[in-house]
This record gives C-alpha cells, structure tokens and sequence, in this order.
C-alpha cells in the first residue's frame, strides 16, 4: 500500500504571528497555501489577555474563553475569516497598538455544515467536517440524557475531542485517546490544570466511533443546552495525539509523531499541571519551549530555559520540569505538522 499523508500542511493549519495596531487590519497567512480558516485561536503574547476562540460554525460574531468556563459572548474582536487569512477590530483582547499575537488557525469545510435532526438517542446536530484534514467542528443541543450520541462526521475514529457548553457557565471537557487505558470512562478540562479524574456522567463510559461520540447527563457535555465539539482524528504525517512518560533527566524521552512538529502542546495527567503551547513560529529554531503559552491561563507568553527539541520525525525533551518531563509522571500531547517525515511519493524530509 502507498504511504499517503499530506505533503503541505499549511493547506489545513497555519500559525500568524501579528502586532495589533489598535484599528482594524486584515491579515494574511504565511503558509505555502492559501487557507481559510473556520477555527482559530488568538492569544496576546505580551499581555495578560483573554484566549479566545472563534469558529466559522457558531458564527464569527460569536467567542469563547479559552481559559474560563465564561458562556459564549459577542461581537468584538474577529469580524471576518477570509479566503487566506482574517480580520480585526479595534478590541485590545486581539489588536491592542504595539502588543503582539499568535494566531492558530484550522480548516474544517469552508463554512458549510451538514444537520442532523433528534432521533431517540442520536442529539440534533451540525458538523463541517475535513476528512482530509481530520477536524470537525460540531454543534449539538444536549438533552440531558446519558448515553446521547453526537454525529461528527470524520468518517474516522477521533483521538482528540473539545466540549465546551454555549449556553452556560461550564468547564471545557477534553477527551483524549491516550489519557488512560480506558479513557472514554475519563476527562480533562482545557480551562484548568487539573490532573485526569474519572466519571462516567461526561463521555458515559462510551469511547467515540467513526460516526459518533457519546456524552453524559451532565453541564459540561450533554445538558439541555447549545454546545460547540472540536473532534480531531489522526491524520498520518500531519497530526499525532499520543502519550508518554517522563524521565526526570535532561536527555528526555523522544516522541516520534511521524512529521516536524509546527504545534505541540503537552499536558500532564497524573498530576496538577498546566496545559504547555510551543510553536514553530514565535522560536524558529532549537531548543524550543523558551517562548511557551499556557492554554488555561491569560498570562503572557513565558520565557524560560530550553525545554525540547522540534525534530523532523517528532520531539525530544531537554530539560526537566513538572509541565513535561518529570520522573514517571504521565503526559498527553497533540501536534500537528510542519512538514511530514515522509511525502506521499515516499520522499523523506531532511533530517534535523
């Protein structure tokens, strides 16, 4: 069988770094494709403010905190997703004058989603799904019900899931496929550090299939409100959610992922510990993770002492701290890709 994955990853995940100006500006991506976006993530760097999130399902005019258990709010900030790139107001949380951003950014269907209508246990739902890509953003309204499924429409198994209520005050409930040996009976919140705990009333003890995932009678998930899904399944060469175990030691393990790493963040499981973001654009070089953002906190960009190395086939650790390597404790990741390891015409990438 050919090996296949996807030779440009930049036609499904790009990363903007971008000084705000205090009025409105339109940005462009600096990928080898054109993009345009249907999730993306923005976070100062400079100042401690607001994560946000925004998708092109819920509508633009419409944002989450990523580091609060806030419900949806409004209007400011992203007014517009464009053919390769998007744009800005005024609001200091994403274009403050002089302070500067990171953009992520993911492709998902151009806008356009597919409904599902009530069926017994099957929820009311939209998904807009990239197959090719593996993200789905689906939209659900829960029905206070264990054991509901959602349609996600990958057409594949997804590694890696994002739960946020719209409606109400709640924690963004995380489902992760290598969180524990049965991790559908466990749960993680983005918006905190927790470590791992186990209840059955958020996933219902049910792992996600190609064609669903199951929730639980609970606020988080599967209450009788709107609620937003980011379903990520593995794509070969381009995304990995794995797991691993730390070492303690500053020749730590490496982690093969079958592509350089563009976008990696690390969370420790078997202990309290934040959730760890490096890119490959705010550090261009090793060792990385001197420049690093915590997903479950407004703070600005932290800089520190070496931490990792971004490989052209994975990522090593350098350095021993509680966030991603210390001795014998569990960790999650997900990365998405710079560049495979291999091309799809069986090529291999340059060594690093």
């Amino acid at each position: 069988m050919a090996y296949t994955t996807i030779d440009d990853p930049s036609k499904h995940f790009q990363i903007k770094l971008y000084t705000g100006n205090g009025s409105s500006q339109s940005l462009t991506f600096d990928g080898n494709s054109d993009m345009q976006p249907d999730w993306l993530w923005t976070k100062s760097r400079g100042d401690n403010s607001d994560p946000i999130m925004r998708d092109s399902s819920r509508g633009i005019d419409k944002r989450l905190l990523v580091h609060a258990t806030d419900a949806e709010g409004g209007a400011t900030g992203t007014s517009a997703f464009g053919s390769d790139g998007f744009t800005l107001d005024n609001t200091n949380t994403v274009n403050r004058n002089n302070d500067t951003y990171v953009g992520w950014a993911w492709k998902a269907n151009g806008g356009t989603t597919t409904s599902v209508s009530a069926s017994g246990a099957v929820n009311a739902s939209t998904h807009q799904a990239n197959t090719t890509g593996g993200l789905s953003i689906v939209t659900y309204t829960g029905e206070d019900n264990s054991g509901d499924t959602v349609t996600h429409g990958l057409g594949a198994v997804p590694g890696f899931i994002i739960i946020k209520d719209r409606d109400n005050s709640s924690n963004w409930a995380v489902y992760h496929h290598k969180n524990t040996s049965a991790p559908e009976t466990d749960y993680l919140f983005l918006n905190n550090n927790n470590a791992t705990a186990d209840a059955a009333n958020y996933f219902s003890d049910t792992a996600p299939t190609s064609t669903v995932f199951t929730v639980g009678q609970n606020g988080d998930t599967g209450d009788a409100d709107a609620y937003v899904a980011y379903c990520f399944t593995e794509i070969q060469g381009y995304s990995k959610f794995g797991s691993y175990t730390g070492n303690g030691n500053a020749d730590g393990t490496f982690n093969y992922t079958g592509f350089k790493p563009a976008w990696l963040m690390i969370k420790r499981t078997s202990n309290a510990e934040n959730w760890f973001i490096v890119d490959n654009r705010r550090e261009t070089s090793n060792p990385r993770g001197v420049k690093f953002i915590y997903a479950n906190t407004n703070d600005a960009e932290v800089s520190s002492d070496k931490h990792l190395d971004l490989l052209s086939n994975g990522f090593k650790l350098r350095d021993v701290t509680g966030f991603h390597n210390d001795n014998n404790e569990t960790y999650i990741y997900v990365a998405f890709a710079e560049s495979p390891f291999v091309s799809s015409a069986g090529v291999p990438t340059t060594a690093e």
